[in-house]
């Protein structure tokens, strides 16, 4: 193995552990989503008429998912970024032999190693629930969820990465709330006016819902989200790489 690869996996290492250790990002990442899939499922409180025709298990599982990613890749990122901006720690690791790409590179393996932790924990949970995903889909599920961090994990860097501490942590966590909420995660956009509608599908929590839905429910691979999220990925991606300061 090469001292570069040594670099990124040490690198993404640390970046996990701290992820991982950190309480308030535990409850972000993983005990809302959590709490939100056995509640929501044993619970009357989702009106039937916006299952589809699925079990309640089967409908939220997907979602919770994109849940997850999002809390992780874009929330949780971003609050990192922007309080290691202003502790210096990004200045500091600049200074040393660790090149700016492998920064990046380290975040995202970390995320995308939270990510695979989250979908564990939640997928063991909703069979224990009664989740029944589509075989046929599984692969595609996997495409979305790596995608899905892409994207997400861009956008986390754009906002950590340009604004105050401060504005980041107010900032994140309303974006969080609101793409849970009205963004296509625990609304589907079926039964949205059609405008609106169209909006949420083209924002990068409902594709993501929405393939993911496809994906664990109907056993296929849809195109169009994977556009929508490779779409946003190449677009903050190099917003971000024009406007992320390290102080």
């Amino acid at each position: 193995m090469g001292s570069r690869a040594r670099m990124l996996l040490t690198h993404a290492k640390v970046e996990t552990s701290l992820t991982l250790r950190h309480g308030e990002q535990i409850l972000l990442t993983l005990l809302i989503p959590l709490a939100l899939l056995i509640g929501l499922t044993l619970l009357d409180i989702l009106p039937t008429g916006d299952l589809d025709g699925v079990s309640k298990v089967d409908w939220l599982t997907p979602r919770i998912f994109a849940l997850a990613v999002m809390s992780s890749a874009f929330t949780g990122q971003a609050i990192a970024l922007g309080f290691d901006r202003r502790y210096g720690v990004l200045k500091r690791l600049s200074a040393t032999a660790i090149p700016r790409w492998l920064l990046v590179a380290g975040r995202i393996v970390a995320a995308l190693v939270v990510v695979l932790l989250q979908v564990v924990v939640l997928g063991v949970v909703a069979a224990f629930l009664g989740w029944s995903p589509s075989a046929a889909g599984i692969a595609a599920a996997v495409v979305l969820l790596v995608l899905g961090t892409l994207s997400f994990g861009a956008l986390g860097v754009l906002l950590g990465g340009s604004l105050r501490a401060e504005a980041v942590l107010a900032l994140a966590n309303i974006v969080w709330f609101v793409l849970l909420l009205a963004g296509g995660i625990l609304l589907a956009p079926s039964t949205m006016p059609g405008g609106a509608a169209t909006v949420v599908e083209l924002l990068p929590s409902g594709a993501l819902a929405e393939g993911l839905r496809a994906a664990l429910v109907d056993g296929h691979l849809a195109g169009g989200p994977v556009a929508v999220l490779a779409g946003w990925t190449v677009v903050a991606s190099a917003v971000a790489a024009k406007t992320t300061r390290l102080t």
